[in-house]
């Protein structure tokens, strides 16, 4: 005769009086983070397009980020290597600010990862969404655990006015990459980032960037959105082979533009 433990665990009971858990109870939408705003989420940025949850992509943060307003952040999806025909590209969004979407990245010649600094509402799962060539869609993400209020409060440039003296300088620098020879480059442009969501201070925010070679080819793409924290730093890896003079060329949604050269 089986223990009433036993008769719980194979009702799929998680306790006395509890009814049994089926797929018709989970309003996430079979999200493993178990977000109920998974399926709007999907709905607006992938609609119909095929996906799955793929620990391939891999979204890094601090198990909890003392500043809200600068949470650090990783996505690499070069687990998925040439699968689909590669990582044409990658959304990150968070569920729970007030603004979701974060950036869309094109990595084109670069590799399909990147790092940089964003801003936390509140505890939030952050997702990064990579498509492949084929049209298949691959999230993954992270719970990021954070006292709250990033998006709505004035950051530190916008408060001493400094930005003003500052706006759009760049500081970017390209170094090698010991473990397996490839090229990092890190990319920092002052700009306040402001969300809009702060009494009396407009959204003012830098909507593009992209690094060309001399050519004018173009080695990766971003669109950024408020989400960002002020004066963006920014890492991406390059093959190990190519160019070793590029420009980073860009615009805010004032028209402000961002132009610089970028060396080894």
């Amino acid at each position: 005769m089986l223990r009433r433990r036993d008769v719980l665990l194979a009702g799929g009971l998680g306790a006395v009086g509890a009814r049994p858990v089926c797929a018709a109870d989970d309003r996430s939408g079979g999200d493993p983070l178990g977000s109920m705003q998974w399926p709007s989420l999907r709905r607006q940025y992938l609609a119909d397009a095929p996906m799955r949850f793929s620990d391939a992509v891999a979204v890094r943060t601090p198990a909890f980020a003392d500043d809200a307003m600068n949470v650090p952040l990783q996505v690499d999806a070069r687990a998925l290597g040439a699968a689909g025909g590669g990582v044409q590209r990658l959304l990150v969004v968070v569920d729970r600010n007030p603004i979701r979407e974060v950036l869309a990245f094109e990595p084109l010649r670069a590799l399909p990862v990147l790092a940089l600094r964003i801003r936390l509402e509140q505890a939030s799962p952050v997702r990064a969404m990579a498509q492949t060539r084929d049209g298949q869609w691959h999230v993954g993400g992270v719970w990021a655990q954070a006292a709250g209020g990033g998006c709505t409060v004035p950051g530190a440039s916008r408060a001493d006015g400094s930005w003003k003296s500052t706006l759009n300088q760049v500081q970017a620098r390209i170094f090698r990459n010991m473990a397996d020879g490839s090229r990092r480059l890190r990319v920092r442009v002052m700009h306040p980032m402001d969300t809009g969501l702060a009494a009396g201070i407009p959204a003012f925010y830098i909507e593009r960037l992209e690094l060309v070679d001399a050519g004018g080819q173009a080695w990766w793409r971003l669109a950024l959105h408020e989400p960002v924290s002020e004066n963006p730093l920014m890492t991406f890896e390059l093959p190990s082979e190519g160019p070793q003079a590029f420009r980073l060329q860009g615009q805010d949604n004032n028209g402000n533009r961002i132009d610089a050269e970028v060396r080894t």
